[in-house]
């Protein structure tokens, strides 16, 4: 597989989807240049950027349905700095310190159809930048036993809130809850439209001991 990529690489050299930069899918000065997001979320839900923006939405469907993994170096980067930037504020005024991040996960049979977790990718790339070790990354404690309906399919909140209820569960619950009582925890998600899958995988992690839980995403 890493042989072909490197042979469509060569046919086909990647170039920003914005400005055409050769090399890259996305340009740091591209995204950043993209309007931030503005419409209202939960005051511990924190998006970047607004998803209706025409690149911010190609971008993270080239992502998520067409293995553009390499996009998870740019978004991480982004989501990186904003993350300390939080931080820096939460760990005077809150003790929010010793953090565990937690990509919101998928479903086997998602997982199955797009090969890998988007949200965990970006976590890995997360903790790959994160040289003073402000967090750790557990992909192993959250779980989604429940194949539901995709949140996008869904046209109003009510249905929504409805879809992912029970959606969210803790393996292995009596080692990992262990883990998790009394700590802070970061969720990493690409897209919150309602904050729904969000705030269910909150819950789950709260009932579980969990102190203070916020969340990031890509956009909004």
């Amino acid at each position: 597989m890493r042989f072909l990529n490197t042979i469509l690489e060569i046919v086909f050299p990647s170039k920003c989807l914005a400005c055409d930069k050769k090399g890259v899918d996305f340009c740091l000065q591209c995204l950043t240049l993209c309007p931030p997001a503005e419409r209202e979320s939960e005051k511990w839900i924190f998006p970047l950027y607004d998803y209706r923006h025409p690149n911010i939405k190609k971008s993270i469907r080239l992502f998520k349905y067409k293995s553009r993994k390499r996009l998870a170096n740019i978004f991480a980067e982004v989501l990186y700095y904003r993350i300390l930037e939080e931080l820096s504020d939460l760990a005077v005024m809150e003790n929010f310190r010793h953090v565990i991040l937690i990509p919101i996960p998928l479903s086997r049979k998602r997982y199955r159809e797009r090969g890998f977790n988007q949200t965990e990718l970006l976590c890995q790339k997360l903790v790959a930048l994160d040289k003073n070790a402000n967090f750790r990354l557990e992909k192993n404690i959250l779980i989604r036993p429940k194949d539901s309906e995709h949140q996008a399919r869904l046209e109003n909140r009510r249905e929504r809130l409805q879809n992912i209820i029970g959606s969210f569960a803790i393996k292995n619950e009596q080692q990992n809850e262990e883990k998790i009582k009394g700590r802070n925890i970061i969720l990493i998600d690409d897209v919150t439209t309602t904050g729904a899958t969000l705030s269910e995988a909150r819950k789950t992690l709260k009932q579980a001991g969990a102190k203070k839980i916020i969340a990031f995403t890509i956009a909004h």
